[in-house]
């Protein structure tokens, strides 16, 4: 499968931008074969299930210029590396607990020669510096991923949205999200996409 499902979505891409989306592919079958960072199922799913849905971010918040971004354990690089393609100009660290996934992260940034990605090996604990955003993909519950980072979101604003916590997760998350009352916005994937899969999923965006 190529890339028509991104382009479907975003198609001022530029022909560089088109044609890292395009190589993602070969790349995860090929990193996937040695380290399972994807099911093995769902890799024919790559662009729905993984690149789509990690741009999903991008329909909320179109990172500015020198937007420093922290991809919370990314596992093999979602939703960090697709918002990294899709934001040249914003820098994206990506951080995992699992060093074989970081070294997944670190080879297809060097193939894509993503000159705006970091990685690093590590619990999220450990991480000493500040970002303007932390996204996510569904790692933790939403009050213990907000303890995690806190201390971590920079002061310095100048995106269109307040600096905070933007992630992807699924199912209910009204008990999750009490605890922030009104500050954590909710919103359903299908409001962005057509395809069955977004259905049930939602992005949540809390300014911290």
């Amino acid at each position: 499968m190529n890339c028509e499902l991104i382009t479907k979505y975003f198609p001022s891409l530029t022909d560089v931008q088109k044609k890292q989306f395009a190589m993602l592919d070969a790349l995860y079958r090929d990193w996937n074969s040695k380290i399972n960072v994807i099911s093995r199922k769902d890799i024919d799913n790559l662009y729905e299930h993984h690149v789509l849905h990690s741009l999903a971010i991008a329909e909320l918040i179109r990172f500015k210029p020198g937007t420093s971004v922290m991809d919370l354990g990314t596992g093999g690089g979602f939703p960090g590396i697709p918002l990294a393609i899709m934001f040249p100009e914003a820098k994206f660290h990506l951080v995992d607990s699992i060093g074989k996934k970081i070294r997944v992260c670190q080879e297809v940034s060097q193939a894509l020669a993503l000159q705006n990605v970091t990685t690093q090996w590590s619990r999220a604990e450990a991480i000493s510096e500040q970002f303007h955003f932390v996204v996510s993909r569904a790692v933790m519950p939403l009050p213990d991923l907000v303890k995690i980072i806190r201390g971590k979101i920079s002061k310095e604003q100048f995106n269109g949205l307040p600096n905070g916590l933007i992630c992807l997760k699924g199912g209910e998350l009204e008990q999750e999200a009490k605890p922030f009352g009104k500050a954590a916005q909710i919103t359903s994937l299908s409001e962005y996409f057509e395809e069955e899969f977004f259905a049930t999923k939602k992005l949540v965006y809390l300014p911290l």
